[in-house]
C-alpha cells in the first residue's frame, strides 16, 4: 500500500459576506477525503483559506462604510469559526491579504511566466461580471446576463497584461484526455475538453490600479497595475506550500506529492482546469493530479450565494442538528476515494436543494434517517444534538488525525483559528 503524500485543497472563498451552507458542503466533502486518505496511511495536508484581494470585497466594504482590511478581517473570522461546528481536520489556512507567504509566491509565479515569454501588455475591451471576477463573451451570456449571477456585466476597456493561454491548448488537452489530469465527474471533463476544442484565447491577468481601488498585489515592475484576482487566488495552492519562501515544503507537498487534489464548485471549473494548469505549465511546475467538481446547493430552487442574498447559516444548522449531522453533506457511502469524489461531485445528477419551510423540514426526515443508519453502521451511534458534554474536543464523528482542536462551539478559541495569524511555515505536521 502506497503512503505517498496527498495535498488536498478547497477553493478559497471571497470574504465579501458571511459563509453559507454551500461553503460548508465543500469543506465537509474535503474533510471526508482527507480523513479517507489518512485512514489508508497517507500523509495528508488539507489546505484552505480566504480570497481577500477581490474587487467585490472592496465594493462590499465601501457599501458597509468601513475600511477594506477591517471588513475582510471580520468576514474571514466568520469562515474560521466554522471549524468547530463542522469538526474540520484542516492542517493549514492562508489569507491572501495578510499572509507573508502569499505575496512573495504570487510575484515569483508572475516572474516565472514572464521569463517563459507568456506575459505581454495589450488593450482589452469586454463584458466583466464583478460577481465572477471574469470577462464574458456575448455568446456566453444568457439573455445578456451572467449565467452564474443573473446580472448584466459591465463593459470595460483598459490596457492590461495578458497571459498566452492560446499557446497551451494542445498540451492541456493531452493532459486531460490522457487522464494524467483527472477531472471528475466525467461530464465535467468533457465540458473542459469541449471548451479547449472551441479555441483558447489569451486572457487578461491584471487590472488597472484605479479600477482595483488600490487593493491587491501590484504587478512586479508595473505599479500602475494590480495582479488579476484569479491569478492571485489560484496561486494560493502554491504559496501556502512555500513557493518563493520554502522550497523544501513545496517539494514535499507539491512536487513530491503522490496526489495533488483540488475540490471545487462547477462554476469555477474553467479557472482550475484550464487557466491554472496553463499557468503551471508556463512556470515549469507539475499539474494537479485530480480536479473534483461538485454541484451547487439551492434553497427552494434558488442558488445559495452571498451576492444573491439566498443563504443558510451552516453554524446555526450545526447547533440545531449537531456536528455529526454534517455527514448529510458528505459522500459517506463511498468506500474508495474515486467513489467518494463522484458522489461529492454530483450525488443526484443535479444540485442539492435545501427547503427551509415546514414542509421542507418534513421532507428531510428520510435524509436524517439515512444519516442515522450510516452512523449506526460505522460507529454504533446516531447523531445527536450537541450538549456541553458532546461538544468537547474528540467527540466528533472521527478522531482527529492532525491534532487540531475540533468539535468545540464556534466561539471557542481553537488551533484552527490561531493558524490564520501564525508565522509562515509554522503549521503543525513535520
Amino acid at each position: 500500500m502506497t503512503t505517498a503524500p496527498v495535498y488536498l485543497t478547497t477553493t478559497i472563498p471571497y470574504v465579501n459576506g458571511r459563509p453559507h451552507l454551500g461553503h460548508a458542503l465543500e469543506f465537509v466533502q474535503a474533510d471526508v477525503l482527507a480523513r479517507h486518505y489518512r485512514r489508508h496511511g497517507h500523509q495528508v495536508r488539507f489546505q484552505t483559506g480566504t480570497d481577500d484581494n477581490s474587487l467585490k470585497n472592496v465594493l462590499a466594504a465601501h457599501a458597509a462604510g468601513i475600511g477594506v482590511q477591517e471588513f475582510v478581517d471580520a468576514n474571514a473570522g466568520a469562515f474560521v469559526s466554522l471549524a468547530g461546528p463542522l469538526s474540520l481536520s484542516v492542517d493549514d489556512v492562508i489569507r491572501t491579504s495578510t499572509d507573508p507567504r502569499h505575496r512573495a509566491g504570487v510575484e515569483r509565479l508572475w516572474q516565472a511566466c514572464a521569463s517563459a515569454g507568456d506575459l505581454y501588455r495589450g488593450h482589452y475591451e469586454g463584458l466583466y461580471c464583478i460577481g465572477c471576477e471574469a470577462f464574458y463573451a456575448e455568446a456566453e451570456l444568457s439573455a445578456g446576463l451572467c449565467p452564474e449571477h443573473g446580472v448584466r456585466p459591465h463593459r470595460v476597456a483598459e490596457e492590461n497584461w495578458f497571459f498566452r493561454l492560446s499557446s497551451y491548448a494542445g498540451r492541456l488537452r493531452d493532459e486531460i484526455a490522457s487522464g494524467r489530469l483527472r477531472i471528475e465527474p466525467p461530464g465535467r471533463r468533457n465540458e473542459v475538453l469541449a471548451f479547449i476544442d472551441g479555441g483558447l484565447a489569451d486572457f487578461s491577468v491584471s487590472r488597472s490600479n484605479e479600477r482595483a481601488h488600490g487593493w491587491g498585489i501590484p504587478v512586479p515592475g508595473d505599479p500602475g497595475q494590480v495582479i488579476y484576482v484569479w491569478w492571485d487566488a489560484l496561486g494560493n495552492y502554491l504559496t501556502a506550500l512555500g513557493y518563493g519562501t520554502d522550497e523544501a515544503n513545496l517539494n514535499r507537498w507539491w512536487t513530491g506529492a503522490g496526489r495533488r487534489v483540488h475540490l471545487l464548485g462547477k462554476g469555477i471549473l474553467r479557472f482550475h482546469a484550464v487557466y491554472w494548469p496553463a499557468m503551471l505549465l508556463s512556470a515549469g511546475l507539475p499539474l494537479p493530479t485530480d480536479i473534483l467538481v461538485h454541484d451547487y446547493l439551492t434553497v427552494e430552487g434558488r442558488r445559495i450565494s452571498k451576492s444573491s442574498g439566498v443563504s443558510v447559516d451552516p453554524a446555526a444548522l450545526a447547533h440545531e442538528y449537531g456536528t455529526d449531522a454534517r455527514t448529510a453533506l458528505s459522500p459517506w457511502s463511498g468506500n474508495t476515494a474515486t467513489r467518494c469524489c463522484r458522489r461529492a461531485a454530483n450525488p443526484r445528477g443535479s444540485s442539492w436543494d435545501w427547503q427551509a419551510s415546514a414542509r421542507g423540514r418534513k421532507s428531510r426526515r428520510p435524509l436524517a434517517s439515512a444519516i442515522s443508519a450510516a452512523h449506526r453502521k460505522r460507529s454504533g451511534r446516531s447523531p445527536r444534538k450537541p450538549t456541553a458534554t458532546s461538544a468537547r474536543p474528540g467527540r466528533g464523528l472521527w478522531p482527529n488525525p492532525s491534532g487540531l482542536v475540533i468539535g468545540r462551539p464556534a466561539s471557542s478559541s481553537t488551533r484552527f483559528s490561531q493558524l490564520w495569524s501564525r508565522p509562515a511555515g509554522s503549521w503543525p505536521p513535520s
